[in-house]
């Protein structure tokens, strides 16, 4: 047991956020360290008057998210997804209807439940639907794997994310007005509530003490921990934020999926007009940069997309944003492994681990909710708390 009860918690993410709270309220004193200025992590909303994400975010009804904000009181207001406005861009032209080989796979695979960790996704779906419409079923998961060729991974974590996501209907996307720094700054409160000590622009450099919490991306966690085992496969992605002037006649797309590249284009003002200044519209674009591709080169192959379903919008700029993320986008499981096969929330000598590339299932921020509340109640366990019949520990098992 630890000489004090006191839980430190590294990184103002999602991640670190729902940890400390959930520390908080099992009991402990909480400190959380954040070395931005802001908190938030990559779940930030850029000041200013486009309100771009640092990263494609939605928040999912079936999740692990959403839940533990209802519980609290902390659900922002949401728009649902547009109702109209998909193209799908495949073949090189976009086009307004899912080529036929596309809607036959999606209806033939929609009864199946599971699929097999020690394949892959390409070749298991291949015996199902052939090989054209196992290839766009692959390239359609670059929405949220951010990988050049999702094909190429574990067919389990493919498919489980391709039914949350995209087969769970009616869909279960909402999006925050404003934005997620609405979802941060209400996590920010309900912190600084439970009597988190919240201390930004404080660069951690040393492993802390324990019991510690450390919600860094795992890059990062490598390093402060000096664990070498610390490592997971991520994507390298390039997202691209645009302002648009609006058309007279507005005829932009709302998404183009990309059924050729992996590639994601998604009008934000189509459901959030707050997003953007009058008489503008905001799309942040994604695609997965190949092995040795430049972001000029993935830039290149994004903009054939967007020249599908967004007609004259170079001409239209009016803000542009270029990012690439390099290992920054949660984990990614290759045939033959899992989740479980992640780096451990409990990490030995009250270290505790919480992030989107640690060992737990789901979508997106899913597992950074699971690990954080997970790695709350090893915290709160090493610190001499009983928290049995906290909200926090509740929580944990009920995920």
């Amino acid at each position: 047991m630890a000489d004090t009860d006191e839980i430190t918690v590294i990184g103002g993410g999602i991640a670190g956020l729902v940890a400390s709270i959930a520390c908080a309220e099992g009991g402990a004193p909480v400190r959380l360290l954040e070395a931005h200025d802001q908190l938030g992590g990559r779940a930030r909303t850029a000041d200013g008057p486009y309100r771009t994400n640092f990263g494609p975010h939605a928040l999912y009804l079936n999740g692990t998210l959403v839940p533990f904000l209802r519980e609290r009181g902390l659900m922002p207001p949401v728009v649902s997804p547009a109702m109209s406005g998909l193209r799908y861009h495949r073949g090189g032209t976009v086009r307004r209807t899912p080529p036929a080989a596309f809607a036959r796979a999606v209806v033939r695979m929609w009864p199946v439940r599971e699929a097999p960790h020690d394949r892959s996704f390409r070749d298991w779906a291949s015996d199902r639907v052939g090989a054209d419409g196992a290839d766009m079923l692959s390239r359609a998961a670059g929405v949220f794997t951010f990988h050049h060729d999702p094909g190429e991974l574990s067919a389990a974590f493919v498919w489980e994310r391709w039914r949350q996501s995209l087969l769970d209907q009616p869909s279960k996307a909402r999006f925050p007005v404003g934005g997620w720094s609405a979802v941060v700054e209400r996590l920010e409160a309900a912190a600084r509530e439970r009597g988190v000590r919240i201390e930004t622009g404080v660069r951690v450099t040393e492993p802390p003490p324990a019991p510690a919490i450390v919600a860094l991306e795992l890059s990062d966690a490598r390093t402060l921990l000096g664990d070498e085992r610390l490592t997971w496969p991520s994507a390298r992605a390039l997202m691209l934020d645009l302002g648009l002037r609006t058309r007279s006649r507005p005829t932009d797309a709302w998404v183009i999926w990309d059924l050729d590249g992996s590639g994601w284009v998604e009008r934000y003002t189509a459901k959030d007009t707050t997003l953007a200044p009058d008489g503008e519209q905001l799309v942040q674009a994604q695609i997965g940069m190949r092995p040795g591709e430049s972001p000029e080169a993935a830039e290149e192959r994004l903009g054939a997309v967007l020249d599908g379903g967004l007609r004259d919008w170079r001409d239209r700029v009016t803000f542009r944003r270029r990012s690439v993320f390099d290992g920054r986008s949660g984990a990614l499981d290759l045939p033959g492994t899992s989740w479980q096969d992640r780096p451990a929330v409990d990490r030995g000598g009250g270290i505790f681990l919480a992030g989107d590339a640690v060992a737990a299932p789901g979508l997106l921020s899913d597992p950074s909710v699971t690990t954080a509340l997970e790695a709350a109640r090893g915290a709160l366990a090493w610190a001499g708390v009983d928290a049995g019949a906290t909200s926090a520990s509740a929580a944990v098992a009920s995920g």
